[in-house]
């Protein structure tokens, strides 16, 4: 990294770091904050009731797929302000998905501190389904009620992932990681990682009530199968 860009992504960042204070401080957003968490925990606990059923039914699949793996995977991710935390998912890959990253890194499809790759050989069949509908991701509901998490917010990364952070794009842990975001709702896996900074740092600095409600219904079209879920 050239010293031009250096001198631009501090700028940029100390930039965006007053931004984050001014609104912060405001009594508007605080009462923001205030409302967001009801409906998390309220969103929540409605979704758990709701989706017991499906919840039911994927256990089962998994166990018949693959009985000797557990239905849930707990995953260490970096929530705000860069503490960690345990992460609840569905099961979706091979229970040795761990052991196999390494022999994977290689064949990463998308720029950046993450880790992608569409056809991914550890998923398993009911894997691609769930991951597909993202219903996957609905044991994060726990992690919402727990306060680790909240219904909309950036995505939670890994901690090797932050390990690859600038300081820059370290403003995106400022807030609490989301079950969704603008980011899963913009593109997800088809934008680069820059990209989804950025979504992150627009909606940290826009997030309204309005504006959250707007993301938890584009992300019904998710749910319904998206094409750049993988």
């Amino acid at each position: 990294m050239t010293a031009q860009r250096n001198d631009l992504e501090a700028s940029l960042e100390t930039a965006v770091f007053y931004s984050f204070q001014n609104i912060n401080k405001s009594r508007s957003f605080r009462f923001y904050l205030m409302i967001k968490r009801a409906m998390d925990i309220v969103g929540a606990c409605i979704g758990i009731m709701l989706f017991s059923p499906i919840f039911f039914v994927v256990a089962i699949l998994i166990k018949l797929e693959d009985p000797h793996g557990p239905v849930f995977f707990s995953q260490i991710r970096v929530g705000k302000d860069e503490k960690t935390f345990k992460m609840y998912k569905f099961r979706s890959m091979v229970s040795n998905a761990e052991g196999m990253l390494d022999g994977l890194l290689s064949r990463n499809e998308i720029s950046g501190a993450m880790f992608k790759i569409k056809n991914d050989p550890r998923i398993t069949k009911v894997g691609k389904f769930i991951r597909k509908t993202s219903i996957d991701e609905l044991p994060q509901l726990w992690n919402v009620i727990l306060g680790d998490m909240t219904i909309v917010g950036p995505r939670p990364p890994l901690p090797r992932e932050v390990a690859d952070y600038t300081s820059y794009h370290k403003l995106r842990l400022k807030v609490k990681p989301g079950c969704t975001g603008l980011w899963q709702v913009s593109g997800r896996n088809d934008l680069s990682f820059n990209e989804m900074v950025e979504l992150d740092l627009k909606y940290i600095r826009l997030r309204n009530i309005l504006f959250d409600l707007k993301i938890i219904f584009k992300t019904f079209k998710v749910l319904l199968g998206s094409k750049n879920a993988y």
